[in-house]
This record gives structure tokens, sequence and C-alpha cells, in this order.
């Protein structure tokens, strides 16, 4: 059975007028179980992630800022949430969810995380809404339990994964792809193994175009594990994305990148990314879509 992890504290409180949609995490759930398209028994809730897991990827001295609240102010704006003890437990709820997801999909060759995708956060640093990078974590937890030997992170929200490109830079049993808007944040890019920057207002032909060109170079690295971030930023509505690709292709992108884990048998950890549409319903029901395609290709 299809595991994917969801925990009441995803969905954190925030200061009013903020612009992160914490509501579409429990909205997400939700839509699933009311479409029929899981059950309750697909959900689970992961516990708190242990602290020698936090520094397979994360330095020890951001970590004790960050277990003891005391990251600078600059750095904690740097992140765009304000650090509590509740906000730090539902990051390390998440990472133990893509944690324990990636176990699953060695067992049932794909899981989901409600959450994550949380590639902004490097070994030392957080930005970008992102403290805890959820799928360096794993990826590092399946290479040090000899889960994994050669693991493929496809990374497709708008924004670069520069703090998962920066934790794997020096790990050659990992292979970063990030496709991503070439204007957009983070201004300051670091290098992944390989970078497609696009152009604002790219379409989906163009996207789709250079998508199909590169899945197939990614059997190089030999990988036997795949992590996919699979951020809804990327579609036309949205206000932080800049590029233009409709519902259509958004799905067609996920069909593509997951149909590909299928046909070379290779398991994937899907951790869902960004969504600013204004419309809330436009994030969610293109969320939801990834997991209808992943559960049709899978089951």
């Amino acid at each position: 059975m299809v595991k994917i992890a969801w925990h009441p504290l995803y969905a954190h409180p925030l200061p009013e007028g903020h612009r992160f949609p914490m509501i579409k995490y429990e909205l997400i759930p939700g839509q699933l179980l009311h479409e029929g398209l899981i059950s309750a028994a697909n959900l689970f809730e992961p516990g708190l992630l242990e602290e020698e897991v936090v520094l397979y990827a994360h330095q020890k001295a951001y970590w004790q800022q960050l277990k003891s609240l005391s990251l600078p102010a600059r750095e904690q704006r740097r992140i765009g949430f304000p650090l509590t003890a509740q906000l730090l437990e539902r990051e390390i709820r998440i990472a133990k969810g893509t944690v324990d997801g990636s176990e699953y999909a060695l067992q049932y060759g794909i899981a989901f995380n409600v959450a994550g995708g949380t590639h902004h956060a490097g070994s030392n640093w957080g930005e970008g809404f992102c403290l805890l990078n959820d799928q360096a974590i794993a990826a590092n937890y399946l290479l040090n339990n000899g889960l994994a030997k050669r693991i493929l992170i496809i990374d497709l929200d708008v924004h670069q994964g520069n703090g998962t490109s920066e934790i794997f830079e020096n790990e050659p049993r990992v292979f970063t792809f990030s496709m991503h808007g070439d204007k957009n944040f983070p201004f300051r890019k670091e290098k992944s193994d390989l970078d497609i920057a696009l152009a604002d207002g790219t379409g989906d032909a163009e996207f789709l175009s250079k998508l199909k060109e590169s899945l197939p170079l990614l059997l190089a690295h030999r990988p036997d594990f795949v992590f996919y971030l699979s951020g809804v930023d990327v579609l036309a509505s949205d206000k932080l994305g800049k590029l233009a690709l409709s519902k259509e292709g958004c799905r067609e992108r996920d069909r593509m990148v997951l149909q590909f884990c299928k046909d070379h048998h290779l398991p994937v950890q899907v951790s869902m990314g960004g969504g600013y549409s204004p419309a809330i319903k436009d994030i969610v029901d293109a969320h939801c879509s990834t997991f209808k395609i992943g559960l049709d290709i899978f089951e």
C-alpha cells in the first residue's frame, strides 16, 4: 500500500497576511480522501527525527542554533518564518516523513510527503521557507544505512534546489538535477550536477521538451533510488513562479518523471515543494494531481 506522510503540525499557524499558503497541508489530504483516491490507511504520521540523522545533512552549529531557538534574527528573516519550538517540531516531522517515506518507497515503489521539498536549506543555513532539507537528509540516511548506493534527485520546483546542490557538491553518489527559472529566487545559485535554467514565460512545449531530453541522460549516473521534488509553482497562475505551465503541462511533467521511475524500476519518494497561486484551489488541485498520477502508475 502506497504510504503518504502527513501530520496536523504541517499546517503551522503564521502571522495574518503571510504569503505562504499553509492551509494547503490540511486541504490536500482532505481532497484525496474526499475523492476516494486514498483511505486513512495510506496516511502515516511521522514521529521525531533523531538528531544524528539531521546531522547527516546539516552542520552541528546550525542545528544547535535551531534547537536552542537562538538563530539570529537576520537568519530567521532569510527563512521567512518566525522560529518557534512548534515550527522546529514541524520541520523535524516533515524530514522524518521523507526518511520514513524513502523506506516505504523501497517496499512499495513510491511514497509521498504532503509537505517537504525544503531544498533551499543548505548544510549551515535556512532560507526561502526551508529550515531542514528533507530530501537531502533522507538521501544520506539511505546511503549511510546501505539502503541505496547511488541516488538521483530530480528537482522540478520553479526555484533552484540550491541547498540540496550545496550539500551534495562533493558527494559522487548523489546526482542533483534542477530545472528552474533562471531569473528567479535564489538569486545566488549553487551548482547542481545538471542545471537547466529556463527563461521567464517558458511554457509547456519547451519545458516538457527539455525534460524529455534530460531524463535519459540521468541514467548515466546509474541510480538505484530517486527523490522527486514536484513543486507546482511552475504554473502560469503562480505569483512567484514566472514560468507559464498549464495544469495539463504540470500533469504531463509528473507523468513523465514518475513513468520514467517505474519503467526503470527506480523507487521514488515524492515531496510536494512550492505553490503560490492566488487561488488555493489551483494549488491543491495541482498537488493532488501529482498523487493521482503516482498512484495510477505504481498501484
